[in-house]
């Protein structure tokens, strides 16, 4: 199993900012996954820090355009070439998109 890749400011500060904001207009609350951090509803995950990436459980349409941003692959936290199937993995370089595809992950697990 690899180790989690450390984040780097950039990519913390903008998670942070994600996860105050979706804290006091969602209810959501802060939590770890597989040893990274993460944001959580009724005890359901549904996005993460990875190293300078966030992750995001999606369905349908959402995980579609997810895995069709450039750089964006299904998320294999162990590294072994089994990837969680509703998981998508979007680089830092879509840092922007981030706060919609929490949004479309918090409805999707919520």
């Amino acid at each position: 199993m690899e180790p989690i890749p450390k984040p780097e400011k950039a990519a913390i500060a903008i998670y942070e900012n994600l996860a105050d904001s979706l804290e006091e207009k969602l209810g959501t609350e802060r939590s770890k996954m597989f040893g990274m951090q993460c944001l959580k509803v009724r005890k359901k995950a549904f996005c993460g820090l990875f190293g300078n990436d966030m992750v995001f459980k999606l369905t349908g349409d959402e995980h579609e355009q997810a895995m069709a941003l450039n750089g964006a692959k299904l998320f294999d936290p162990t590294g072994m070439k089994r990837p969680m199937k509703e998981w998508v993995q979007v680089p830092f370089v879509h840092k922007r998109k981030w706060e919609s595809l929490a949004i479309e992950a918090l409805k999707y697990v919520g």
